[in-house]
This record gives structure tokens, sequence and C-alpha cells, in this order.
């Protein structure tokens, strides 16, 4: 099997600098949804044919498992398939997919190409208004005859619901033939892939159609309110199989969903959180509204409050996290840790039971098991030039305001006081303290606010 790419159109209708086929569905390039989708069905030989957009459609899409074709000018479907020709095989079967047309799903591609193992094969669908679209001309047994595309179409044929969706698999030992007897004397003076239905009808190869579980798994994109229509449908799918497999929705209209979400059992989501990367729920975890989770793994029973944003961390079990929270990449917490608001750690390493409730800064650290970490601490990492570790031992209390210059340990059991500006080893077991001698003067007058004239 073949799979051809249409992925050469400019997007005139986007207004963007960015071609079509690479503004983004749930944070993916729309070309690349049907690219994956297209290897999912295992090709022999897959080809993108491109067009607008040139080198950097390549470049983002580009996969060793693709093969290009480059369609300049542009004229038309059928014109755009011709330049793939040289690729392909001329044997088997030659799907048809748009580069705009991004949520087929490869179970409806499967009964399309069992449809046409002995001729044509036509994806349509049935519009209640079908305005736009290539009408399926039907002769009076029900056989389709043609496709008529709507500026050429008769007041009868637009009054047909049944309409191309562009996709079709067409039998690759009759496709250069066709397409190289295609006409362009039509109302949009192109070259109509949908053409070739009639020259398969007049040499007798059987022609047969295949329709959709849903409309939207047919709707393609030409301007910048149809990609956001789509995006909120795509994303309704997610959340209805979302709430099918178990988790608890808050609204499952207010969700994103930009890769990859895997989940467990009684898992709870608050309105407005954005999920990217890959990220995995375990069992009963519960994330509070407006959060952004990119690329973070999350333990059983952890709770993580209202607009937190957290990257490539992962999280142990049992935790409570925010709210306004925010974990850097290389964070890993152990079972039990608490990061309460504004606090921020990067590159660190906090163990079981430990705690930084309020107002901290944690980078490129190792915190042991059951230490407290006072509000207003900071572990001092970068001299300007270079980070330095911070190494802070089991059981350890760290006062309010304190700042920990790296590199430095703290010793196991040891006590910081407040305020405290740590830049040598405290001992284990023991107070360390670093102010200077507290003084109060006497007839000292508090500056008065000067009041404007």
């Amino acid at each position: 099997m073949n799979i051809v790419i249409l992925a050469a159109g400019q997007g005139k209708r986007m207004h963007s600098n960015l071609p079509k086929v690479l503004h983004p569905v749930a944070g993916k390039a729309l070309a690349q949804h049907v690219i994956d989708t297209a290897r999912s069905l295992a090709p022999e030989k897959m080809v993108v044919v491109y067009g607008h957009g040139g080198e950097v459609v390549r470049s983002t899409l580009n996969s060793a498992d693709i093969l290009w074709a480059k369609q300049e000018p542009q004229l038309g479907t059928g014109h755009a398939v011709a330049q793939a020709l040289p690729e392909i095989s001329a044997m088997g079967q030659t799907l048809v997919l748009y580069g705009d047309v991004p949520l087929t799903k490869a179970s409806t591609l499967k009964r399309l190409l069992q449809a046409g193992k002995d001729g044509l094969s036509i994806l349509t669908v049935n519009l209640l208004n079908p305005a736009g679209y290539g009408r399926i001309v039907r002769d009076a047994a029900g056989q389709v005859q043609r496709i008529v595309e709507e500026k050429d179409a008769t007041p009868e044929e637009k009054l047909i619901c049944e309409v191309n969706t562009g996709i079709m698999v067409i039998p690759s030992s009759h496709l250069a033939d066709w397409l190289g007897r295609l006409s362009n004397k039509n109302a949009q003076g192109e070259y109509y892939l949908t053409d070739v239905v009639a020259l398969a009808v007049a040499e007798g190869v059987p022609i047969h159609t295949a329709q959709p579980d849903g409309e939207w798994e047919v709707l393609g994109v030409n301007s910048k309110v149809q990609l956001a229509e789509l995006e909120r449908v795509h994303q309704r799918n997610l959340a209805d199989a979302m709430l099918v497999g178990g988790v608890r929705l808050a609204d499952p209209n207010r969700i994103d969903v930009r890769g990859e979400l895997g989940y467990g059992r009684d898992v709870f989501i608050d309105v407005g959180c954005v999920f990217e990367g890959k990220v995995e729920l375990g069992d009963a975890v519960e994330v509070g509204p407006y959060c952004v989770l990119k690329n973070v793994k999350v333990g059983a029973g952890t709770r993580i409050a209202a607009f937190c944003h957290f990257e490539d961390a992962v999280i142990g079990p049992d935790g409570v996290l925010g709210p306004y929270a925010r974990l850097r990449p290389g964070t890993e917490l152990g079972p039990e840790v608490h990061i309460g608001n504004f606090v921020e750690v990067k590159k660190s390493k906090i163990g079981a039971q430990s705690k930084a409730n309020h107002l901290a800064y944690i980078g490129d650290a190792e915190i042991g098991q059951r230490v407290n970490v006072g509000a207003g601490t900071i572990t001092c990492n970068y001299d300007g030039a270079n980070k330095h570790l911070t190494i802070i031992e089991d059981d350890v209390f760290i006062g309010s305001d304190t700042q920990l210059v790296a590199p430095v340990r703290v010793g196991r059991g040891a006590t910081l006081g407040a305020g405290t500006t740590l830049t040598k080893d405290a001992p284990p077991d023991a107070l360390t303290v670093s102010r200077a001698k507290q003084i109060s003067l006497t007839g000292w007058v508090r500056p008065q606010k000067i009041m404007s004239s």
C-alpha cells in the first residue's frame, strides 16, 4: 500500500506566515496528526506532497519513513498526486489523505481500504448542509457514477447531501494512466483527483464507498475559525474518552490535552488545566484548576492545588503541592512531600515527608527525608558563572529567611536559625546561626510621610 498525503496548499484564509498544515491542533501540527495515523496503517511507501512553506514543512515534519514530492505550481489535487508517482509502487492500493484533515481515525481508513480491495473506494459523508463540497452522483441503482464539484454542479446536483471528503483509495496500477488523462476544463481550471471516478466507471472498475463514524473525522481547516472549532471538537473527544475511562472532570469542555495523558483510577481534574508532552497521573490524583503539567509523572494520591506549573518533573505518591507552586526540569519529589505556595524547585531531589511550604527557591539541591524548609529560604546555587550543589541531610530544620550559599552541606539533624546566611558546612545535630548582634536604638524616630502641597 502507498499513502500520499497532500500538504501543498497555501492556506490564504489562515492569514499567517506559518504554512497551513503546520498549524497546531492539540499541540501537534495538522499534518503530523495525519502522518501519525498513516504510519499506524504500516504503508510500504508514504509520500508527503508539499509546496507552500517548502523547506519549513519538510524540516518540521521530516522522518526517515517519509518520502517527499514537491508540487510547484499548485494545479489541483490530481496534479498533486501526480507529483508523487515517481516515489510510489505501481502495485496494490494508493490511499490519498490531506494534511489539513487531521482527525480521521485509523479504523475508518481501514474500512475504506477493505472496501476498495477490488477497485476504487471513496470516503463519503452525508451533510445537512453540503454547500462547498463535491457531490456524489449515483445512478438509479445506487452505483457511484462520478463526483461533481460545487462550482460545476447543476441546481439538481447541489441538492445531493452525500459529499466527497477527498479521501479515497485508488488501484495503483491505474493511477498513472488516469492522472495522465485528467482535464482542467472546469470552473477552477484545475486537475481534479475526483475525475478519476468517472474514468474508473468507464473502464468498469468497481466503485465503493465507506463513511466515518463521525462527521468530525473529515473536517478540514481553511481558517483560524475552523482551526479553533476543530480544536474544541478534538478536546471534547479526548475528554469523553477520559470520562469513559473513569476520570472525573469538573467540566469536560474546559480541558486541553496537548500530548499523551495517562491516568489511573479515581483521578479528578478541575477546570482550565493544560497537559503537554507526556503526563502520567496515578490513582486518586487530584489536579486543581488552571494547572499546567508538561512531561510530568505524578504518584498516586497526590493533590495539586490551583495555578501550579510543572515541567519535566517526577512527583512521588501522596504529595501536597500548591497553590502557585512551580517545578522546573529535573525535579524529583519523594513520597508525602509538601511544596507550598510560591515555592520554586529546579533540578533537585527532595526526600520523603520533607516540606517547603512558603516562598522558597530550591535549585541544584539534594534534600533528605523529613526536612523542613522555612519560608523565604533560598539555595544560592549560581555564582555568576557556574551552578553548585546544596546538600541537606535527613531531619534538618531550616529557619525562615535562610540563604544557603552553595556548595554547602547541612548535616543530619541540624537546625539553622532564622535569617542565617550559610557559607560553610553546618554540623549535624547542632544549631547554626549566622546573624549580626541585635541592638535597639532609643530616641529613633520613624520617617514621616511628606504631604504634598
